[in-house]
């Protein structure tokens, strides 16, 4: 790395020769998730950031801990990009898809603890709308507040009994 950043191409070129299988090693067993195609992006997105980047390497330093380094980020960049999902075929799944037997964890009694953990005025929404089968208009005209009004504070609602029940299930 000394010599390919004092400007000897060779050198370079066989740096790059020989980290490449490592990198590619240390990225496969950080990134298996992304799957043999997604290694060798990350793998190139590695190559790519050392070339860029080579001139921050600190020369009293080791080298090795700097590329590991930046595979590490490079792998965590990419599952970031790739969001919080994992793509998988939902035919593996079928026979597990059915929901297990047993009470259902959202039962009137259960939904009422979760209203009941709600600020008054949601709980109210809620329950206009899915127990009494009010309209926004409807809802709206009781509590006194816009439709607009009410159709947010239904959707806050909702968020924070999904979180809730969330909560419950674990």
């Amino acid at each position: 790395m000394r010599a390919a950043n004092s400007g000897d191409a060779a050198a370079y070129r066989q740096l790059l020769q020989a980290i490449t299988p490592v990198l590619r090693g240390v990225v496969r067993a950080r990134g298996r998730a992304l799957g043999p195609e997604g290694c060798e992006d990350v793998l190139q997105e590695v190559l790519l950031a050392i070339h860029l980047k080579r001139q921050t390497w600190r020369e009293d330093a080791p080298l090795r801990p700097w590329l590991y380094a930046i595979a590490r980020h490079k792998t965590a960049d990419a599952f970031r990009a790739r969001g919080h999902r994992i793509d998988l075929p939902i035919e593996d799944f079928t026979d597990a898809l059915p929901a297990a037997e047993g009470p259902d964890p959202m039962q009137a009694s259960d939904i009422e603890k979760v209203l009941a953990r709600l600020e008054p005025r949601a709980a109210d929404i809620v329950r206009g709308f899915g127990m009494r089968g009010e309209t926004v208009a409807e809802t709206a005209q009781r509590l006194q507040m816009t439709e607009v009004t009410v159709r947010v504070a239904l959707h806050r609602a909702l968020k924070a009994i999904a979180r809730l029940r969330e909560r419950m299930i674990e």
